[in-house]
This record gives structure tokens, C-alpha cells and sequence, in this order.
């Protein structure tokens, strides 16, 4: 099957979709010798692709990492604002990985980053119901305003799913989502009149942050790889 060429790219690991397009745009990708120029260009994978006279390398084992993703930073490989993004906070050798979906400026806690594009997709499309654990610090928390968010609501045409809400304290919630919508938390909480102060994942799928210092990054083992694989 046929994929686009920015998204070949993407998949194994040279660049973000945008910043494939752009390296197609800037004449930087050759396909059988001929330069391609044009973002809308299709590739089996079966061509000699080169990056600046590079040839791709096969796409090795998916690799899987757990990363502790400190406050303030961004989930991107560049800010055009210059905020600091996540692989400010990595080392270089990590910096072709890619975030499997996406955690704002503000939100702490689990993050995941992978070599496998197409895993990166189906982990965070809302079909595969992989379930996302936060603990979330909000203000005027209320058990019968909670109970909006638990049975699901629609806000300015979208709807949200409802949500598992545990009440920890007298301002903490644990939150299991299993969609992941942007912002989808803390716009839901503001809609119930519970903003949130602070909000940090711990789970992903069966993926645990446990005790992983903030800025930290481990490798994940194939088992628990082959496991969140199984329940795609």
C-alpha cells in the first residue's frame, strides 16, 4: 500500500510530518534519482529513498520509552514562541523519537516516545480506547458538579465521553479518560465549574510512571511493548 511520502518519512523517523513536508518543499528527498518537490507523492517503501544523498535506514525493532515530562515545556520538536520543547530536556540521541501524542505546556507526568510511527497513531486514535490516568488538583471541587463530567457532556458541538472520577481529597481527583480529545480535562472541568490548578498523568494504557524522576527517560521492555500492542 501506498503511503505519502512525508508520512514514510515520519514513520521511520526523520522528521515530524511538518518537517517532512518542508524537506520535500526545500528539495532535500530523492526518490529513484529524481528529486521530488511536491508533498503529494506517494511511496511503498520499496524505492531508494535518499535524504540529502542519505539513504533511509530500515526501521529497526519499535522501541518504546517512558518519559517524565517536567512543567512547562512543550510537546514538539520546536516552539515557534522559542518555549523549551521536550527534547530540550533529552539527549540527542533520542531526538528522532516521537511523542505519542501530546501533553500541554503546563501538564506533567507521563509521556510516551516511540521509533514506530504508526504505533505513535494507534495508540492515541480515540477508537483504540486506551485508557489515560491523571491526577488532577482542581478548584470548587463537588461531587454533584463531578457527576456532569462522569456522565459525559458536549461542549460547543463536541462531545466528551464521560469520564471515571475518584475524589482523593478535599481538591484532588484521579481522571481515567479513555479518548483523549485536546484539552480534554481541563476544558471539561472548566464546563463544570472545576478549573484545573494542576494536572499530572501517571498512566498510559498498562504503562505506569511510578517513581521516574521529572526529566527522566526509560525503556520500555517488549513485553508490556507486546501487551499495549495486543489491546489495540
Amino acid at each position: 500500500m501506498k503511503i505519502r511520502l512525508a508520512k514514510y518519512l515520519s514513520d521511520n523517523g526523520i522528521a515530524s510530518r511538518r518537517q517532512a513536508e518542508n524537506l520535500i518543499l526545500s528539495g532535500h528527498i530523492s526518490v529513484n534519482g529524481q528529486i521530488i518537490t511536491t508533498p503529494v507523492f506517494f511511496v511503498d517503501g520499496t524505492e531508494k529513498i535518499l535524504v540529502d544523498n542519505k539513504a533511509i535506514e530500515p526501521q529497526t525493532e519499535t522501541q518504546l520509552y517512558m518519559f517524565h515530562k517536567p512543567i512547562n515545556t512543550i510537546t514538539s520538536t520546536y516552539d515557534p514562541n522559542g518555549r523549551k520543547t521536550i527534547y530540550d530536556c533529552l539527549d540527542k540521541k533520542f531526538s528522532k523519537l516521537k511523542y505519542v501524542g501530546r501533553l500541554d505546556y503546563k501538564t506533567t507526568g507521563l509521556l510516551l516516545l516511540t521509533n514506530d510511527g504508526q504505533l505513535a497513531r494507534q495508540l492515541t486514535l480515540p477508537s483504540s480506547h486506551i485508557t489515560k490516568t491523571y491526577i488532577a488538583k482542581i478548584k470548587n471541587l463537588s461531587d454533584e458538579k463531578l457527576n456532569i463530567a462522569r456522565g459525559g457532556v458536549c461542549i460547543d458541538g463536541i462531545k466528551y465521553r464521560p469520564m471515571n472520577i475518584t475524589i482523593l481529597n478535599k481538591d484532588t481527583v484521579k481522571v481515567k479518560i479513555d479518548e483523549g480529545k485536546k484539552n480534554e480535562i481541563r476544558i471539561v472541568f472548566k464546563y463544570i465549574g472545576c478549573p484545573i490548578i494542576d494536572l499530572h498523568r501517571i498512566e498510559f494504557g498498562n504503562t505506569q510512571l511510578k517513581n521516574l524522576p521529572v526529566g527522566k527517560i526509560i525503556k520500555i521492555d517488549k513485553k508490556t511493548i507486546d501487551l499495549l500492542k495486543k489491546n489495540l
